[in-house]
């Protein structure tokens, strides 16, 4: 069994597309393993319901999304408004199910390494207590390069592994835009680790062989854990 966790150094940074593009590839090429996706923690429509859109996963709704809340925020706060408190027991149990039942399970955050998932913890604590390695989605646009030496300081501190960086292109942008906004190269000086490639801007998301083509032009030798990584087509 391996795992993925999926974070962005921001919200709306394209987690869900490196999720999907991932899931796609290993599909398609690694037919003969057991495949899932977890979402621990949701606060509005989106994600989830994508996922089930999308592929046809041989999951429950519950194991694929264990905690949901209705309101658009925070984890924490979403709970709060319904007067309840986060569960962070029952995704626990969901995700070390999943690791019993399947070879790979990729798991997507909730923002940043920052964001609270309860009122006491954070996604960085979340991805140390499940021993997760992480891969940073930085979302190509102004701001992003400071976004990413924060995130990477907090993974430092929790003693997180970075498989490496992902730059995403939550709008249309073009090479000067990349420059400009998430110069590979200064990433990768200030932060010591590598940019895996770079997601283009989709315009349908939905788009199986659009995100399988999306995967194949990662360095997915290097962004995936060793068993996942077994067999990848180059």
């Amino acid at each position: 069994m391996a795992s993925l966790l999926m974070v962005g150094t921001d919200t709306d940074a394209g987690k869900t597309v490196l999720v999907s593009a991932l899931y796609a590839y290993l599909a398609k090429y690694q037919s003969n393993r057991t495949i899932a996706i977890l979402k621990p923690f949701q606060s509005g429509e989106g994600d989830r319901e994508l996922y089930q859109r999308v592929f046809n996963l041989n999951q429950t709704a519950e194991e694929l999304n264990p905690v949901y809340f209705s309101a658009p925020l925070a984890p924490p706060i979403a709970a709060a408004y319904e007067g309840k408190a986060v569960p962070f027991e029952s995704a626990w149990k969901i995700y070390q199910d999943l690791t019993r039942r399947y070879d790979w399970v990729l798991v997507e955050g909730v923002g940043g390494l920052g964001s609270p998932v309860t009122g006491q913890t954070t996604v960085a604590d979340l991805a140390s207590d499940w021993r997760l390695p992480v891969v940073l989605v930085v979302p190509v646009k102004l701001g992003a390069i400071g976004q990413v030496v924060a995130n990477v300081a907090l993974a430092e501190r929790s003693n997180l592994r970075i498989q490496g960086i992902v730059r995403s292109c939550v709008t249309p942008c073009s090479d000067e835009d990349l420059e400009n906004w998430a110069s590979q190269d200064l990433i990768e000086t200030l932060t010591g680790l590598q940019v895996l490639g770079t997601l283009p801007y989709l315009e349908d998301p939905e788009n199986v062989e659009a995100l399988v083509k999306v995967a194949s032009e990662l360095d997915l030798e290097l962004l995936l854990p060793k068993p996942l990584a077994i067999g990848v087509k180059s």
